[in-house]
């Protein structure tokens, strides 16, 4: 388990990963050296990592079955490819289940269709188009910190008065690349590896922020956080039953993502549990609080192997970055 300290710098970096060490020092009760120190143990044993990434128009989740003698072959080639972001290996009715990112419907079905298609070994490929996000799992936090400390974590600052309203795209492109493999990544190194000026680094970060067309998020091991049990479940649902439970779902601490899909399971949830005993607890407890709807189908995950940008080892540790 982690050090108390360790846990409220954590929660404080779920709030604002960016943040700087002096910002936060008078919050987690540490100092800023401290704090750095404690961040570089916990980044480089694989334990918690922050990425930046942009947010994409359409995501889908794909669930993939195949050929026994392929599955581990199809997970290290799918794990390679920038365009999934979580991958994970479930028991059930599916090998895999691939949460996958694009532009648009079109890429995704070209994605699905040939991309995937393609790939030798497989036998299924089912794809649920995101529809609408109920639960983000980046919104999950450890809650180390109280609401008092954690609202004095101060948000990301805005760009400057001075600054440029839009981004080029070669700068744009360059901070996207660096803060995929490390969203701490200093603006003065993101400057000196492209040809840019720290201020007009900084300046284009700032700017991509406030537009919402660059997000941040901490990730952590699972096995570390307390929630070491990781389940998918697929709900088909009524759409009054949607409706009520959009906003109560961000209150459950087990339920990490959630979202609508225009497909056979319309309510697809992903769920971290404290031990195995809890998943028939919670799939109770779901069906009750879920009227009118059915659990169709639920998977157990037995490893995570990629999660976005990072490669996941079998003691949920990031074992570095994927690539591209």
């Amino acid at each position: 388990m982690l050090a108390p300290t360790d846990e409220r710098l954590i929660h404080a970096l779920q709030i604002e990963p960016r943040a700087g060490w002096t910002d936060l020092a008078p919050v987690v009760g540490v100092d800023a050296a401290t704090l750095g120190r404690r961040w570089s143990r916990l980044r480089d044993d694989g334990i918690a990592w922050v990425t930046g990434f942009r947010p994409r128009r359409q995501l889908a989740l794909i669930e993939i079955e195949c050929e026994p003698a392929q599955s581990e072959a199809t997970a290290r080639e799918l794990a390679r490819d920038p365009a999934v972001w979580v991958l994970d290996c479930c028991s059930g009715a599916r090998d895999l289940l691939a949460i996958v990112s694009f532009d648009d419907l079109a890429t995704l079905s070209d994605y699905a269709l040939r991309g995937l298609g393609e790939m030798k070994g497989l036998r299924s490929v089912r794809t649920h188009p995101v529809n609408e996000v109920l639960v983000d799992a980046a919104n999950w936090r450890l809650r180390a910190l109280t609401s008092e400390e954690a609202a004095r974590v101060r948000p990301p600052r805005g760009p400057r008065a001075r600054a440029a309203r839009l981004v080029a795209d070669d700068l744009r492109e360059a901070i996207e690349a660096e803060v995929w493999r490390d969203g701490r990544v200093p603006v003065t190194d993101i400057a000196e590896k492209h040809g840019f000026s720290p201020q007009r680094v900084a300046d284009a970060l700032a700017t991509l922020r406030r537009n919402g067309e660059l997000h941040f998020r901490t990730d952590l091991a699972r096995e570390v956080s307390g929630w070491p049990i990781y389940t998918w479940y697929f709900v088909e649902a009524s759409a009054r039953t949607i409706e009520t439970v959009r906003t109560s779902l961000a209150t459950v601490p087990e339920v990490r993502l959630a979202f609508t899909s225009p497909s056979r399971y319309n309510l697809i949830l992903a769920v971290w549990l404290r031990k195995m005993a809890d998943v028939n607890r919670f799939e109770m407890a779901l069906g009750s609080a879920l009227p009118d709807s059915r659990i169709a189908d639920r998977s157990v995950v037995l490893s995570i192997r990629k999660h976005m940008a990072q490669i996941i080892g079998p003691d949920t540790r990031s074992l570095g970055h994927a690539g591209p």
